[in-house]
């Protein structure tokens, strides 16, 4: 029997990417949780990445919101419901449902989700809700419902592992989803037969599993599709009668035969490997990501994938079929409650007047809106024009993550009356409300969430809410009963709305659509406790499973759509001005805008700052030394990063991680460069195609500091990360000042008491300081006019220590360095990893594990870890040739 101290174990779902993990936590007594992957939950079977695994280290109430704020002042719940719902009221009566505005997240639960949609839609009469899910999936959905008349996920990640060859297409599938990344590797581990190709115009760490790189010019994925589509039927590969199963195939055919694919900038002889390949082999699976959806032409390229995997009839059975991997926790379930502008509940239609009715009469609603309402984009660019006069945003962070950051940052600014739910008040956005409103966290939230796969998780609760806050369904609530809608919004715990938004689906599901969970309409509270991970449709006709392997469609001819698409020219026109192309994307231990991955020391070791890829001839002709600083100018904004020189990228292309904001990077914010071009057809913005320019900035000094409390720079560029024990921080200035020491105390917060050892060599422009207190290092400072070389994580590791040791800035003979960490999980450094490869007791990826535990535990690092055993042996290996 266990001891009655111990605590309950708890099952629920990981709060990052759409892969739906699950997770096992456990509190720890001390406000923190032990986190654990969930053997039983279908998605993962235990396996975590190196965020999931730490996410234990960011619950903690550092920078929590605890209770509601108005005008910066603290105000009680009933002000704050009260001051919301008689705004949003008031700009109801003078201006009209075109005058308010919710912006909300694929981080929301299903339920939150549920209620925002159904106040702002179905009493306010807007449909000027929109979410962050714009930004990373709205080109898949406009792809699903014009090939297959709804927004369906054909397959299961089990097809990753059934499948004899896949394909993945603008998805670096091995930082931004992990899990299915080592699904992967370890089916093609079982059976090396298998084939992996990927897709992308950068080296990025998924390359290391495959057997193919398609390095194709940025933007040209259409061509290469309708390529393969081409030669699919040159080779006839198309499937027995399909001219007559799918509308538009001669059309579809036609088009791609007429198009070049020469755009792609591939050789002739790798074009025809791929499509032979693909051509030859019946179980494919093509997965696709960011690098397709964040374009232009973002509908087109998932059409062009789809419509070879139509033309096949490679769909819809086991081992085949196109996956759309999603970037958010629950980007599907906002998609399955219509929380996107152009989008109703349920799967069902906005702009179809019978879809309506039967909405607006299962709500018993004043009125729906007939047409959609403003996406992204457009919706900011509502507020900024005043139109939009009321601004709700619930838990996301636009003035960091949309495109053309800095414009969005004003009009949030600038808006008649703005109000942020979130867990913390320091955001770049919440900084901006008029009313801050203290939400509930991942570990206080009691919900479900949908996958990637369709499948439906529950959320639930670890910790108690801290302080005042209030689970988001609550709160929206709460503000529709005080505007008069007591009875629409009645709630008392997320199972009633679960239960509620079940039954609506059964209308969609008799109205022949895909998304029919009815079958849950009458679950109990207590069968909402306990429900398993369950994939959708559930219902009395329909099971989970596979959709369209029987060639049934949601069109009205009941035929799947195959559509006559053509490589566009890129909608980035390079100029002299601005003559490179800059891509965005994610590292592997953060997330989003870091609000939560930030407060794990370790998920800061591998990358702690904002950096720039850059090509070294790019570099070269522009004077750009790796580990210097580089601005990145547009029409738009500029960006201050750490200069990355490699050959991942292509001459004339640049990359650069999305993550950091003002409170951790404010020159990092990289969407501050980006243009806010979007598809035509879904709205989302194009994130990989900016035109830029890139030029040295030309620090007159580079820093580098350790520190017990942390620090409040003011300094031209600077970095600030958590560590263990404290705060990390890169630093550069255009000018030296006159005192470092007194400096340094300013940047600390110190007291001229504090006392200090410190070097000064001034013909080299170097500086170093320690402060300590009771013989305990608190800070140190470290100056130089070229990029600081020292030992960043040894210094980290020194906090609470002996001061002195400090000053060298590298241990000692007897103290070996273990340089910058490659595995987050397991705190594993290059310098250790290449010492047990010098040995030579470690000369595979498998033996380093077994050696040094590096690469065991999530798996992330294997593709790093690899690499540096590559470079380390080379010369071996050529002296053996």
């Amino acid at each position: 029997m266990a001891p009655a101290t111990a605590r309950p174990e708890v099952r629920t779902t990981c709060a990052y990417c759409g892969v739906g993990c699950g997770v096992l936590a456990r509190p720890d007594g001390r406000g923190g949780l032990a986190v654990s992957g969930d053997p039983a939950h279908p998605a993962n079977l235990g396996r975590l990445c190196s965020k999931g695994s730490a996410l234990g280290e960011t619950v903690g109430l550092e920078d929590r919101l605890l209770h509601p704020m108005i005008g910066g002042a603290r105000a009680s719940w009933d002000e704050a419901i009260g001051l919301v719902a008689d705004r949003f009221r008031a700009t109801l009566a003078e201006h009209g449902p075109g005058s308010v505005g919710f912006y909300v997240s694929g981080q929301m639960l299903t339920e939150d989700y549920y209620v925002a949609n159904k106040l702002i839609k179905g009493f306010m009469g807007s449909a000027n809700i929109d979410t962050n899910s714009r930004l990373c999936m709205a080109s898949t959905v406009a792809g699903h419902k014009r090939a297959f008349g709804t927004d369906t996920v054909p397959g299961t990640y089990e097809d990753l592992e059934l499948a004899d060859l896949v394909v993945l297409v603008g998805s670096n599938l091995a930082w931004c989803h992990p899990v299915l990344y080592q699904r992967l590797a370890a089916a093609k581990a079982a059976r090396p037969e298998m084939r992996v190709v990927v897709i992308d115009p950068r080296r990025t760490a998924t390359c290391d599993i495959a057997d193919m790189h398609l390095a194709l010019a940025p933007g040209s994925d259409v061509a290469l599709f309708n390529g393969l589509l081409a030669r699919l039927a040159d080779l006839g590969a198309v499937a027995e009668g399909m001219d007559t199963r799918v509308e538009g195939f001669e059309e579809a055919i036609a088009s791609a035969r007429a198009d070049d694919p020469a755009a792609t900038g591939l050789s002739p002889q790798d074009l025809e490997a791929f499509w032979f390949l693909f051509a030859g082999t019946e179980k494919v699976v093509t997965v696709f990501s960011q690098g397709v959806n964040q374009s232009a032409r973002g509908s087109d390229k998932v059409n062009a994938i789809l419509n070879c995997h139509l033309a096949t009839g490679r769909i819809g059975r086991p081992g085949m079929g196109p996956l759309s991997v999603t970037g958010q926790p629950n980007a599907m379930g906002g998609r399955e409650v219509g929380g996107l502008a152009n989008m109703l509940a349920c799967h069902m239609d906005l702009e179809n007047a019978t879809h309506r009715a039967a909405v607006q009469e299962f709500w018993q609603s004043p009125g729906l809106p007939t047409k959609p309402g403003l996406k992204a984009v457009d919706l900011f660019r509502a507020v900024e024009s005043g139109q939009i006069k009321a601004l709700w945003i619930i838990c996301t962070n636009p003035a960091v993550s949309m495109p053309d950051a800095d414009r969005v940052r004003a009009a949030i600014a600038a808006c008649d009356f703005t109000v942020v739910s979130d867990l913390t008040a320091r955001t770049d956005t919440a900084r901006l409300a008029d009313v801050l409103l203290p939400a509930t966290g991942w570990a206080e939230k009691d919900g479900t969430v949908t996958n990637s796969d369709r499948t439906i998780s529950r959320q639930r609760a670890v910790l108690p809410p801290p302080g005042e806050a209030r689970h988001d369904w609550d709160i929206l609530a709460r503000v529709g009963r005080r505007m008069g809608w007591s009875i629409a919004f009645d709630y008392q715990c997320p199972a009633e709305i679960f239960r509620e938004h079940a039954a609506l689906s059964g209308i969609a599901g008799r109205f022949g659509l895909d998304f029919d969970i009815s079958g849950f309409a009458d679950l109990s509270d207590a069968g909402y406790e306990r429900l398993q991970p369950t994939r959708w449709p559930v219902a009395a006709a329909r099971q989970g499973g596979r959709f369209f392997g029987d060639g049934a469609y949601f069109t009205p001819s009941g035929k799947a759509r195959m559509l006559a698409l053509t490589q566009q020219p890129p909608e980035t026109r390079l100029e002299p001005r601005y003559p490179l192309r800059l891509n965005t994307g994610r590292v592997r231990d953060q997330w989003h805008t870091m609000t939560r991955t930030a407060r794990a020391p370790r998920l800061n070791r591998h990358i702690a700052e904002p950096f720039l890829e850059i090509h070294p001839a790019d570099a070269a002709a522009r004077g750009l030394a790796p580990a210097e600083l580089a601005r990145v100018d547009s029409p738009h904004g500029s960006a201050v990063l750490r200069v990355l020189v490699t050959e991942r990228v292509q001459p004339g292309t640049l990359f650069a991680p999305i993550h950091w904001t003002g409170e951790t990077a404010p020159t990092g914010r990289i969407d501050a460069v980006v243009a806010p071009v979007v598809d035509p057809v879904s709205g989302q913005p194009d994130s990989k195609a900016s035109a830029v320019a890139v030029a040295p900035f030309n620090a007159a000094w580079y820093g580098f500091a350790v520190s017990v409390a942390r620090p409040e720079p003011n300094a031209p560029y600077w970095a600030r990360a958590a560590c263990d024990g404290g705060w990390r921080t890169e630093l550069a200035g255009l000018e030296a000042p006159d005192d470092w020491a007194s400096a340094a105390r300013d940047l600390f917060g110190l007291e001229p008491e504090a006392e200090a050892l410190s070097v000064q060599d001034p013909a080299r422009d170097l500086f170093r300081v320690a402060f300590h207190r009771e013989g305990q290092l608190i800070a140190a400072l470290f100056v130089a006019s070229t990029p600081v070389a020292v030992a960043r994580d040894h210094l980290v590791g020194l906090l609470g220590g002996d001061p002195a040791l400090a000053l060298s800035g590298r241990p000692g003979a007897d103290q070996p360095d273990p340089g910058p960490v490659i595995c987050a999980c397991l705190n594993v450094g290059v310098n250790t990893i290449l010492g047990a490869i010098e040995s030579g007791r470690a000369l595979s990826v498998e033996t380093i594990g077994e050696a040094l535990g590096a690469g065991t535990n999530c798996g992330s690092c294997r593709p790093e870890i690899a690499a540096i055993l590559a470079r380390a042996t080379t010369p071996t290996r050529e002296a053996a040739e």
